[in-house]
C-alpha cells in the first residue's frame, strides 16, 4: 500500500467502493486523512465500515466541511450528466481527484526521479502494460503494474529509487488526475469508445492527449489521424516525441514491418528483433504494443538483450488473444477483452480461417467496419443482446447461426471446425461487444469461454466419467 500522506489531517468525501475505491479509502486513512465513504450499494458501504473505514450518506453531509472529493473512475464525471456528487463538490469549490492523481502526488512527494510509465489508447493498453511490466521483472528489476489492469494503484509497493511503476490508464482516470506526470507517457491509438462518457471523439481525444502531452518522453503511436495530431501538438510544446507505427518507417521511434521491429534514430533505421515464431505476440496489433514496449523500455535504460528477451518469453495476458487449448491443428483463442469492433479487428487480422464467436451489448457502429475480414470467417457464432443486429450485418456475407450462450457457440463451432482441413482453423471469442448482457465483466465471459471449451474437448485417455 502507498499511504497518501499529502493529505494528512484532511477532510476528504469519497463516493465510490468497488476495488479502486476501497483501496483509496485504505491508502488515505493510512496517510491520516479524515475519510467519509459511500457508494449507492449499500453492500459496499457495509464493507468499506468491516474495513474500518468511516462511512456516511455523502447526500446528507455539509460539503463545506470536505477538502476534496475522491471519486471512483466509473463515476460520471461530465456526461451524460455529472454524478450528483460532483455537482456538490462543484457548489462547494472543492477538487474532484481520483487515485491515479493521488499516485502522482505522493510519487513527487517521496521519489521524483523512480520511473513511471503510463500507457492508454483506446486499444492494446493493458497488453502493453503487462508487456512492458514482464519484460522489466526478466531483467531484474523491481516492476510495480497496476491501474486499471487490475491492481489498485495505491495497493502497489511504495515509490523509490529504482523501482518502476507500469500503469495502465483508462480516460476516466485521466479525466480525475489533472497533474498526471509519468516520466515515460504511452499513447498507443484512438478510435470511438466510451463516447457516452465523454460526449464526442474530440473530448475523447484530449483527455488521452493530456497523459502522453504530460510526459518527460511521449511515445505516440502514428496510425490514426487523431493520435497524428497528438504526436505533432506535443512535440510542438517542446516535449520529446517517439513514434510508433506497424504501417510506415518512422524518423524518431520504433516501427514494425510485418513482425520485423527496427529503432529509429535522427533518421537512421536499425533492425531491432523478430516477432515471428512468438504466439503471445502474433498479430500487428501487437507489433504495435510491442514497438511502444521497447521505445519505453530504451527510455528507462534497458539494453537491447534484455527487452528482446523479455518479448520471447512473454506469456499473454488472460482474456486477450489468449490460447485457450489446443485440438490438433484447430486453436481455440480467448479473445474476450475485445470489447468494441477496433478490438476484434485485430484478432481477426491475425488468423486465415476463423470460427467466430461474437455478440455481447453492441458499441455504436456494430461490426459493419469489420466487412474487410469477412471473407476470413468459415462461420460465425452469435450470441447475445447484438445476436440478430450482427446477423443482418452478416446476411448474405457469412455463415452463421444465432447460438445465443458461449456454451452453445462453442459447441457448434467445435463440432463444426472438426471438419475443416485449413492447416490451422481457429475457433475465435472475439466478441466485438461488452459483456454486460450475460456477464458482469469481460473476465467470467473469457473464463465461460474457456470452461465451456474444456467441456468440448475429448477427456484424456484415464479420466472419463464413469
Amino acid at each position: 500500500m502507498i499511504p497518501v500522506e499529502s493529505f494528512k489531517d484532511k477532510r476528504i468525501a469519497l463516493f465510490g467502493l468497488g476495488g479502486s475505491g476501497l483501496a483509496t479509502a485504505r491508502a488515505l486513512v493510512a496517510g491520516g486523512a479524515a475519510v467519509t465513504a459511500f457508494d449507492d450499494a449499500e453492500s459496499r458501504v457495509d464493507a468499506a465500515r468491516a474495513a474500518g473505514i468511516a462511512t456516511g450518506d455523502l447526500r446528507r453531509s455539509d460539503w463545506s466541511g470536505f477538502d476534496a472529493l475522491l471519486l471512483a473512475p466509473g463515476v460520471p464525471l461530465t456526461y451524460p450528466k455529472p454524478h450528483w456528487t460532483v455537482e456538490a463538490a462543484r457548489a462547494a469549490g472543492i477538487e474532484i481527484i481520483g487515485d491515479i492523481e493521488l499516485f502522482c502526488r505522493e510519487r513527487r512527494r517521496r521519489a521524483p526521479d523512480a520511473p513511471f510509465i503510463a500507457v492508454t489508447g483506446t486499444n492494446g493498453k493493458s497488453t502493453t502494460t503487462a508487456l512492458i511490466s514482464h519484460i522489466v521483472r526478466e531483467a531484474g528489476r523491481d516492476a510495480q503494474m497496476g491501474g486499471n489492469i487490475g491492481t489498485p494503484v495505491l495497493d502497489l509497493e511504495m515509490p523509490r529509487r529504482g523501482r518502476v511503476h507500469v500503469v495502465e490508464c483508462s480516460s476516466y482516470q485521466i479525466d480525475l488526475a489533472p497533474t498526471l506526470d509519468p516520466s515515460v507517457g504511452i499513447h498507443l491509438n484512438l478510435s470511438p469508445d466510451h463516447l457516452d462518457r465523454h460526449g464526442t471523439m474530440e473530448n475523447y481525444a484530449a483527455i488521452k492527449e493530456r497523459l502522453a502531452a504530460a510526459s518527460g518522453l511521449a511515445v505516440v503511436g502514428v496510425d490514426d489521424r487523431h493520435s497524428v495530431a497528438i504526436a505533432d501538438r506535443i512535440e510542438l510544446s517542446g516535449t520529446p516525441v517517439r513514434r510508433i507505427s506497424v504501417r510506415n518507417p518512422v524518423s524518431d521511434g520504433v516501427y514494425a514491418v510485418g513482425q520485423r521491429l527496427f529503432v529509429a534514430e535522427d533518421g537512421t533505421q536499425t533492425p531491432f528483433t523478430d516477432l515471428g515464431g512468438i504466439d503471445a505476440l502474433r498479430g500487428t496489433h501487437n507489433a504495435q504494443n510491442a514497438a511502444a514496449a521497447i521505445a519505453a523500455c530504451l527510455a528507462i535504460g534497458l539494453a537491447r538483450e534484455e527487452i528482446v528477451k523479455g518479448l520471447k518469453s512473454f506469456p499473454g495476458l488472460a482474456h486477450r488473444m489468449e490460447i485457450a487449448a489446443r485440438e490438433g491443428r484447430v486453436m481455440f483463442v480467448n479473445d474476450s477483452k475485445a470489447t468494441n469492433a477496433d478490438a476484434a479487428e485485430r484478432a481477426l487480422a491475425s488468423f486465415e480461417r476463423i470460427y467466430w464467436i461474437a455478440g455481447g451489448r453492441a458499441k455504436a457502429g456494430g461490426i459493419e467496419s469489420l466487412s474487410d475480414y469477412f471473407p476470413r470467417i468459415a462461420k460465425a457464432y452469435l450470441i447475445g443482446e447484438a445476436a440478430e443486429d450482427f446477423a443482418n450485418t452478416l446476411q448474405g456475407k457469412v455463415e452463421y447461426e444465432i447460438a445465443g450462450t458461449i456454451d452453445a457457440a462453442v459447441a457448434a463451432a467445435a463440432r463444426d471446425v472438426r471438419s475443416d482441413d485449413h492447416r490451422e482453423p481457429v475457433v475465435l471469442l472475439s466478441p466485438a461487444c461488452a459483456s454486460f448482457d450475460q456477464f458482469a465483466n469481460f473476465e467470467l465471459r473469457g473464463a465461460a469461454f474457456i470452461e465451456a471449451v474444456g467441456r468440448v474437448l475429448p477427456k484424456p485417455r484415464g479420466q472419463e466419467v464413469a
